[in-house]
């Protein structure tokens, strides 16, 4: 067992950045729920479920005292930042992000991963960068959006209690877990 201190941990990052993949290994790791926001948020066909629902999901999820979240919803934040005491920002640079996401995105396409109920990737959608509905779209708009919000929101007064892990390379993010782990 890890002497990390830390009991509720958020994850957060832009999309395809590892968010999943670094919650899921330090709950494992740490013996701690894994907490996976767009499971909460995905239905069927994907069709993302109303906030009074989410909510519900993230407040029951969040409610015990031993867990990791990997997620950006920036609307349930007011639910998950205030019980984390500790938030790791996975900030790499915008092209390594962008060959994860398209590593993943065939990679879930080709293997017909089954995400989040009865959920698969749809390629073409991904590459309809003028639609909502493109992880790329959405990588690209939101991308610089995080580099200024999220040190912003660290500022914040209601967040001070958090200790913060930010890391700017996957190496430095490896190099992180294998120590405390």
């Amino acid at each position: 067992m890890s002497s990390f201190p830390y009991r509720r941990i958020v994850v957060t990052g832009v999309t395809s950045s590892g968010k999943s993949t670094l919650a899921e290994g330090l709950a494992k790791r740490l013996n701690l729920d894994f907490v996976e926001l767009d499971a909460l948020y995905w239905e069927p066909n994907w069709q993302g479920v109303d906030d009074e629902t989410f909510g519900r999901r993230v407040q029951a999820a969040v409610s015990g005292e031993r867990w990791v979240v990997a997620g950006n919803y920036s609307r349930m934040r007011n639910l998950i930042w205030p019980r984390a005491e500790a938030l790791i920002w996975l900030d790499y640079p915008l092209w390594t992000v962008f060959w994860r996401l398209t590593h993943r995105t065939f990679q879930r396409w080709w293997t017909r991963e089954l995400l989040w109920g009865t959920n698969r990737e749809n390629l073409w959608s991904h590459f309809k960068l003028w639609s909502d509905e493109s992880l790329f779209r959405w990588l690209f708009k939101t991308y610089g959006r995080r580099k200024r919000e999220i040190p912003r929101l660290l500022t914040l007064p209601e967040h001070k209690h958090l200790t913060v892990f930010h890391f700017t390379t996957p190496k430095e993010t490896d190099d992180w877990l294998s120590s405390i782990c």
